[in-house]
């Protein structure tokens, strides 16, 4: 199974930009598509962004299209995900999923787990 390791987080204002990074234990990681949830306080995680292998196709949900650019390096078996004109609305644990498929009509994720990493921005 692949372990995942996110960091990045952290304290910022509103407006700021962070850079969330999700490391890989294996190569095997490229085969998948990754994706990036996030998790606030008394809320169900939702989803925020994917990438397919090749690095070719994004996705994003509504929330975040225009802000956050998710992006990986399948040399480096990591996964990004930049973050700008951050909100108080996007505090939440963030955390990256090693497998994720169109599951329905909603982006779900199948593959383990990191950590996650707190993401707190303030007004």
């Amino acid at each position: 199974q692949v372990q995942l390791v996110e960091s990045g987080g952290g304290l910022v204002q509103a407006g700021g930009s962070l850079r969330l990074s999700c490391a890989a234990s294996r190569r095997t990681f490229s085969s998948y598509a990754m994706g990036w949830f996030r998790q606030a306080p008394g809320k169900e995680r939702e989803f925020v962004a994917t990438i397919t292998w090749s690095g070719g196709i994004t996705y994003y949900a509504d929330s975040v299209k225009g802000r956050f650019t998710i992006s990986r390096d399948n040399a480096k078996n990591t996964v990004y995900l930049q973050m700008n004109s951050l909100k108080p609305e996007d505090t939440a644990v963030y955390y990256c999923n090693a497998d994720v498929r169109m599951y329905g009509s909603s982006w779900s994720p199948f593959g383990s787990w990191g950590q996650g990493t707190q993401v707190t921005v303030s007004s």
